[in-house]
């Protein structure tokens, strides 16, 4: 059996965060920055809970510029924080509508040593506010001498690096997962629909010591899929369908992000020429995948073999992200996104085009980037489309 990681972090790698992400604001001129969702509490905090699930109360985090985050949260959750790293602890009775939390907030921030006037908030592509959009509103009206700047960028470059502890987790949950996906043509049968084979696998997943399987979907049809979002659905498989499975699934917060292709019984010549591009592009990517490289080469190398196999367009609008704390997570694999490859980056190689019209292939690894190249963390796809029953 492979090492069961240690859950949690050692002190020193939310320092470590700290520090990094000090020295950013230090050079974007930022005396805070304010956090309000989950990926990014956790991140700086280690406050872990499926509380998040309840939409009623609001958490802010505040990162000064030196010291330790400060947390201002709902009194319900301030056992759970003081359990972290985080002294500094803020509380009010939420929910409370008619004020909740925000005078706290904004007085906290109010006495914080200022340096330069201005503060974060991610505001930018890839970002969200889990707040009123009225309470940011009245929050900012509260601590007018404060420049607010989009502090986005900033937090995803934080992230975009993962440490050895981050990048343990995401290899235990990728080897796990790529497990199941092996085992799974002994349990895919014809004749029962996409939501009953896809059951099957979440529970698999779960008895090898996943923690949680937040996004599996399933699509299928006869000679090839419309969709890679929606599913599973109660539509019966039959000979000469293609089935995708595509799951995100976690270890300790930390995700694997990739999927597998069967046929059942048969599959047409078509078919298996589009799998057989995707596969080459996906090597072709790899290769690319180097220290110093782009996303953009990534992306250009996927993208050169597909459109030389005939690919008629991609809808996915990508071919790959990155891969972490979150299902999908800053930068795409794109045209234009010319994000440079450092060690310690893990990425989602997705190559996916449309070979005829109304059907897709696609195929999704998981790989490290290290300083001798890519490392894949998602075991291999079959090298052919596997045919189930044949």
């Amino acid at each position: 059996m492979r090492p069961v990681p240690k859950r949690g972090f050692e002190l020193s790698e939310f320092e470590a965060r700290m520090q990094k992400l000090q020295a950013g604001m230090h050079a974007q001129s930022l005396d805070v920055i304010l956090l309000t969702t989950e990926p990014d509490v956790r991140y700086y905090t280690g406050f872990f809970t499926q509380f998040w699930e309840s939409p009623t109360r609001p958490w802010f985090v505040l990162l000064p510029l030196s010291g330790k985050p400060i947390a201002v949260i709902p009194e319900i959750g301030a056992a759970g924080m003081a359990a972290t790293w985080v002294e500094d602890i803020h509380t009010w009775p939420a929910p409370q509508p008619s004020d909740d939390g925000i005078t706290l907030l904004a007085d906290v921030i109010a006495r914080l040593p200022k340096r330069f006037g201005r503060m974060g908030v991610p505001l930018g592509h890839e970002s969200s506010l889990r707040m009123p959009a009225g309470d940011y509103q009245r929050l900012l009206v509260e601590i007018p001498s404060l420049e607010v700047a989009d502090a986005s960028l900033l937090l995803h470059q934080i992230r975009y690096v993962k440490s050895p502890a981050e990048i343990e987790k995401i290899r235990y949950i990728c080897e796990l997962t790529s497990d199941a996906f092996d085992a799974l043509p002994l349990s895919l049968k014809v004749g029962e629909s996409e939501r009953q084979n896809c059951h099957r696998m979440r529970i698999d997943l779960l008895q090898r010591g996943a923690d949680y399987t937040p996004y599996l979907i399933a699509g299928s049809g006869p000679g090839g899929y419309d969709s890679i979002i929606m599913g599973p659905t109660d539509r019966v498989l039959e000979a000469g369908d293609v089935l995708i499975i595509d799951t995100g699934t976690t270890y300790d917060g930390y995700f694997c992000d990739f999927d597998r292709n069967f046929g059942f019984g048969y599959a047409d010549d078509a078919l298996r020429r589009a799998y057989d591009v995707v596969y080459k592009a996906t090597d072709a990517g790899f290769e690319a995948a180097k220290p110093g490289a782009t996303t953009t080469d990534v992306w250009a190398a996927m993208w050169m073999v597909m459109e030389a196999g005939g690919a008629m367009g991609n809808s996915v609008g990508r071919l790959g992200h990155g891969l972490g704390i979150e299902l999908t997570e800053w930068p795409s694999n794109t045209a234009d996104d010319r994000t440079v490859l450092e060690p310690g980056v893990v990425l989602t190689l997705e190559p996916g085009m449309e070979f005829a019209s109304g059907k897709q292939m696609v195929h999704e690894e998981n790989i490290l980037i290290t300083q001798d190249g890519a490392e894949l963390l998602s075991r291999r796809a079959a090298p052919e489309l596997p045919i189930i029953g044949s």
